[in-house]
């Protein structure tokens, strides 16, 4: 019996595995780098051992301090989680090796699969060896790892170098290992797979299909399950490919295998050797605890001869620290507050003032929905992060419920070129026109009938903040009834809780503060000065970091006074494990660059400047 588990990786997934070994009376193990110290994962396991260092290369991806870690920590098992070495055989031998429990596949059926070119060869699927015209579009893949790092689609073939060595870049940095393949892109296809489940007995479950379609930059973004749409044979083919798949490598565990679908056509993609962030919509809709059965098959118990049936539909949506009308520009900070509806499932590595850095991926959480219909799990979803209170960096909440709520998608009708199509509209911000007004009031609460900034007291006060990008300017008056706004009812104001009435529809309005942000209900606004500071004006043209992150490439011979043309890549930078191109706004000339390869740079920060001919 398994009495102690490491879990080798951090944030949620860490947080996900330690709550199942706590309902099954086994003690856990965290490990965590410096950035990590006073993470979540490593707060709530019984015990946690320090990876010196920061980047994964020297903390989550050293297997040999792992193994260091659990014997120190007197650990009989070791759970990999997903990513960093979740597919590495050979920190899985290292664990065996060490007398350790590897709650994992065995190290032969990770070498098998781990790679997908190799993979691909055993199911006899030749890649592409040479690119021409007629094969384009292409998409270059890393042959390690997942996650969407190291894939680009290529649709001109004078482009298929510089992507090659981007795609090679990103996949060496993330997984430690450079290797990438080519294969054909498939237009407008749907991503579908299939979890299985294997104990050492020879049985093997097919836990139902997942559509995985809404996906930006290859990551995934929304999940379900099962897969809606498929007809039975096809529903019946990739169920039966996957039990083969897992049989043909002696699968034991769980694990995940992949197709793209066109039609009634089921291209394989890959077998991941792990389990899958998206794994609790198949726990949902079956009612089982996949982690809890990983530790049931690696203590050597074997499964019932067939998975429990299937009730219901699960859909969950990946809450991200990002923007996505930035191109998806990862944020960092500080986290002040998270919380969503108890009516769905929430699984996260983060806590109210928890720091979002910049070292890992900026998945905040996973938000998860259950109901008897499709339609009704959507709905749950849509409404409960709608209801959600994120006070913190910029996330994709808003693009997640019109993303639930788009009817391509309730319809069934998406696919993997979803957002290529419908981000403008999804990303573009909303905030609520009367939040600036709400902040203003709340800010006077309290304040003298000759406070503010006004000198004539017949005069409305002004305050502005910095909304979605646009400034904004609230105007209220301190009335002989209290506070006054021009086209409302003020109905109450205090520091904390504003209510109006907007023609005849009263509107309830909370409002936090962390320092010079201002949250009403969930969007925040930074609250400006009368006066502008003349000193932080930067000339037309200018480049600014979008993010904290590494210049990691400048382009070939860029230097100052060279032509540039607009939307000609500039320079790299790596941001949470992803590389960002920095593009020129306009064609004309590269007057300034500041920029330097392996130079740490903040958001905001100057990189070059281009002035328009």
């Amino acid at each position: 019996m398994i009495t102690s588990v490491l879990v080798a990786n951090r944030g949620e997934i860490a947080c996900r595995v330690v709550r199942t070994c706590r309902e099954a009376g086994i003690r856990t193990v965290a490990v965590h780098s410096d950035a990590d110290e006073s993470a979540l994962h490593a707060r709530v396991a019984d015990a946690a051992v320090r990876l010196p260092g920061s980047v994964p290369a020297d903390t989550y991806l050293r297997g040999d301090l792992i193994v260091k870690a659990a014997l120190a920590a007197g650990a009989d098992a070791v759970h990999p989680g997903y990513g960093f070495l979740s597919e590495n055989a050979g920190f899985a031998r290292a664990v065996r090796d060490a007398g350790l429990v590897w709650i994992g596949p065995p190290p032969e059926a990770i070498e098998a699969m781990a790679s997908k070119t190799r993979a691909k060869e055993l199911l006899g699927i030749e890649p592409l060896r040479q690119v021409t015209e007629a094969d384009l579009p292409v998409l270059v893949k890393a042959a390690a790892g997942g996650g969407g790092r190291g894939m680009r689609v290529v649709r001109h073939l004078a482009d298929l170098d510089a992507e090659l060595a981007a795609a090679r870049a990103e996949a060496a940095s993330a997984f430690g290992d450079g290797e990438v393949f080519v294969e054909p892109y498939v237009e407008g296809g749907r991503h579908v797979e299939v979890q299985v489940l294997a104990d050492t007995h020879g049985t093997v479950w097919a836990l139902g299909t997942r559509d995985c379609s809404l996906q930006r930059r290859h990551q995934k973004v929304i999940e379900e399950a099962p897969a809606p749409g498929l007809s039975a044979a096809l529903d019946e083919e990739v169920r039966a490919l996957a039990v083969r798949a897992a049989r043909a490598v002696g699968y034991v565990g769980a694990g995940t295998v992949e197709f793209l679908v066109a039609g009634e056509q089921a291209h394989f993609l890959e077998m991941n050797t792990r389990l899958q962030v998206e794994h609790p919509v198949t726990e949902a809709v079956f009612g089982v605890d996949l982690v809890a059965e990983q530790i049931r098959v690696a203590e050597g118990h074997a499964l019932a001869e067939a998975p429990p049936p299937a009730r219901g539909h699960a859909v969950e949506a990946r809450l991200y620290a990002e923007d996505p009308a930035r191109d998806w520009a990862p944020q960092t900070g500080r986290l002040h507050r998270l919380a969503v509806p108890d009516a769905v499932r929430l699984d996260t590595g983060y806590a109210d003032g928890d720091d979002i850095g910049v070292h890992y991926d900026p998945m905040l959480a996973k938000v998860v929905a259950h109901a008897p219909t499709r339609a009704e799990a959507i709905r749950k979803l849509a409404a409960a992060l709608d209801r959600a209170v994120i006070h913190g960096p910029v996330t994709n909440r808003d693009l997640l419920v019109r993303s639930l709520r788009h009817p391509e998608f309730t319809a069934a009708r998406m696919d993997t070129g979803f957002y290529d199509r419908h981000l403008p509209g999804l990303a573009e911000p909303a905030p609520d026109p009367h939040a600036p007004l709400a902040a203003a009031l709340a800010d006077a609460h309290g304040r003298s009938r000759f406070g503010g900034w006004r000198n004539v007291p017949s005069q409305p006060q002004t305050k502005r903040y910095l909304m979605a990008g646009a400034e904004h300017e609230a105007r209220y008056r301190h009335g002989s009834r209290g506070l006054e706004a021009d086209g409302v009812t003020v109905v109450h104001a205090d520091a904390r809780l504003v209510i109006l009435d907007v023609d005849g529809v009263r509107r309830t309005y909370e409002v936090a503060r962390h320092g010079d942000q201002v949250y009403v209900n969930s969007t925040a606004l930074t609250a400006l000065p009368r006066f502008p500071d003349p000193t932080t004006q930067h000339a037309p043209g200018s480049l600014l970091a979008p993010m904290p992150g590494t210049v990691v490439r400048v382009a070939d011979g860029l230097t100052a006074g060279a032509p540039v043309k607009a939307g000609e890549p500039l320079l790299w930078l790596e941001a949470m494990k992803m590389q960002h191109k920095i593009t020129a706004p306009v064609t004309g000339t590269l007057t300034e660059l500041h920029a330097v390869p392996g130079q740490q740079v903040d958001p905001g920060t100057l990189l070059a400047v281009v002035q328009q001919t």
